[in-house]
C-alpha cells in the first residue's frame, strides 16, 4: 500500500496543531490537540472524502452523482465537498439520526434518504439505488485506500508543526478511516515507531475486537487467524482474503456513540494496524466517560465535541488512566514523563448540542450513584478508574 502524502488541495484546510496548558498540566506531559474539527465541514472526514470527489470528478466528469451511506459527519463532508466541486450527492442515514443532521445535510445542498435502523441499512440500501443510476459515484464512508490517503496528509501537518516525532498519538477509531490516515501518514514520514492509541466505547468496538481476533486476544505480536470463537461473542467473523486478517461484524450496536458505529472495520486498516512497529493500543471506554471528556473540554477549550471525538480526549481528563495506557507497568520517572510528548486528534463532527452536554451531567450524577468506577479495557486488560 502506498504511503505517498498528497498535497493539499485547496479543499481540505491545514489544521493548528495546538499546546494544551489545560490538558499538559493534568497529565504532566506536553499535551497538543490537531483540530480537525476546524475543517469546512467540521470533521476530519472533509480530508479524505474530498479528495476521493475530486478524483471521481476527473474520471466522470461533473455530471457524476455522488451516493454515500453515513451516520452523519462523512455525509456532511460528501455534501459540503459536492457543492464545493459542483456535483450532486445523495446521502443514506439511519432512521435514528438526529434531525439537526438531517436538516444540516439538507441546507448544504444534499438529497437525504432515511433507512434502516443501523449504519449497515443504509449501505444496502445505497447500493441498491447506485445500480440504477448510470452517474452514480458510490463513495465509502471509512473503507477506501484514497480516503486513507486523504487523511494521511494530517500527518504530514503533525511533522511540520511539532519537528519531532510525538510519543504517542490518540484518536477515535469506528470503521478505520481516520487511524488509517494516520497509520499510512505514520509511515510517509518515517514516524512507524511512534505508538498509537485507538480509543472506542463499549458497544460499539468493532476495531477492538479485530485487535483481539487477530492477536489471539493480544497475547501475540504476531498476527494469527483465530481457531475458534467463543459462542457468547457478540459478533460473526469473516476471513479477508486480500489481507489476511479476521474481520468482526457486529450482531448490535449499544453505544451512544453513533459516529463511532461500524459493524465491522476496514480489513485493510486492521492490517496496517497489527504490522504497525509502533504498536496499536486498542482501548474501550463507557459513553459516561466520554460524556465526563465533553464537558470538560468544553469548560476549558470551548468546543463541543461530540461522543465520538470526546472518545479520544477522555486520558486526556484522567490521569490514571493516560499513565495506565502509556506506562503500565510504571517504568517512567516523574522527569522522564515530563519529557513526553502525545497528540489528541481532535477528530469533530457535528451530533452534538448544548442540550445534549447538559443532559450529560444529569448521566453522570445518576452513574456514580450506581457504581463509582469507570471499567476501561486496554489490550484484554481492565482499568478500573475511580470517577
Amino acid at each position: 500500500m502506498s504511503a505517498e502524502i498528497v498535497p493539499s488541495s485547496g479543499v481540505w484546510i491545514e489544521t493548528p496543531l495546538i499546546y494544551s496548558s489545560h490538558i499538559s498540566d493534568r497529565l504532566g506531559c506536553s499535551a497538543y490537540l490537531k483540530l480537525e474539527n476546524l475543517q469546512p465541514s467540521q470533521s476530519f472526514k472533509y480530508r479524505g472524502i474530498s479528495l476521493r470527489l475530486q478524483e471521481a470528478k476527473a474520471q466522470n466528469g461533473p455530471g457524476l452523482h455522488v451516493f454515500i451511506a453515513s451516520s452523519g459527519n462523512a455525509g456532511l463532508a460528501a455534501a459540503v465537498a459536492a457543492r464545493t466541486l459542483g456535483v450532486r450527492c445523495t446521502v443514506y442515514l439511519p432512521v435514528v439520526v438526529a434531525k439537526d443532521t438531517q436538516d444540516m445535510l439538507q441546507k448544504k445542498g444534499a438529497n437525504v434518504v432515511l433507512v434502516g435502523e443501523i449504519y449497515s441499512d443504509a449501505l444496502k440500501a445505497m447500493y441498491q439505488d447506485a445500480e440504477e443510476d448510470p452517474h452514480a459515484v458510490v463513495l465509502s464512508s471509512y473503507d477506501d485506500p484514497v480516503l486513507w490517503r486523504g487523511h494521511s496528509s494530517m500527518v504530514k501537518e503533525m511533522k511540520n508543526q511539532l519537528h519531532h516525532p510525538p510519543d504517542a498519538i490518540f484518536c477515535s477509531v469506528g470503521g478505520g478511516g481516520l487511524i488509517g490516515g494516520i497509520l499510512l501518514g505514520c509511515q510517509s514520514v518515517v514516524w512507524d515507531d511512534v505508538p498509537i492509541v485507538a480509543l472506542e466505547t463499549h458497544g460499539s468496538n468493532c476495531f477492538y475486537h479485530a485487535g483481539s481476533l487477530n492477536t489471539q486476544g493480544f497475547s501475540s505480536k504476531i498476527p494469527t487467524l483465530p481457531t475458534n470463537i467463543p459462542p457468547e461473542a457478540p459478533y460473526t467473523i469473516q476471513i479477508s482474503e486480500e489481507y489476511q486478517v479476521a474481520v468482526p461484524h457486529m450482531h448490535a450496536l449499544t453505544s451512544r456513540a453513533a459516529s463511532l458505529g461500524a459493524t465491522s472495520p476496514a480489513p485493510g486498516v486492521v492490517h496496517m494496524a497489527l504490522n504497525h512497529a509502533g504498536g496499536v493500543k486498542c482501548v474501550c471506554i463507557p459513553d459516561e466517560l466520554a460524556m465526563f471528556a465533553a464537558r470538560g473540554f468544553a469548560d476549558e477549550h470551548k468546543f463541543l465535541l461530540e461522543l465520538a471525538c470526546s472518545t479520544t480526549m477522555a486520558p486526556a481528563y484522567s490521569h490514571e488512566l493516560f499513565w495506565r495506557i502509556l506506562d503500565p507497568i510504571s517504568e517512567l520517572s516523574a522527569e522522564e514523563k515530563q519529557r513526553k510528548n502525545v497528540i489528541f486528534v481532535v477528530c469533530g463532527g457535528v451530533k452534538v448540542t448544548p442540550d445534549e452536554l447538559s443532559e450529560y451531567a444529569h448521566i453522570l450524577d445518576r452513574a456514580a450513584e450506581v457504581e463509582k468506577q469507570w471499567k476501561v479495557v486496554c489490550n484484554g486488560t481492565e482499568i478500573c478508574i475511580q470517577k
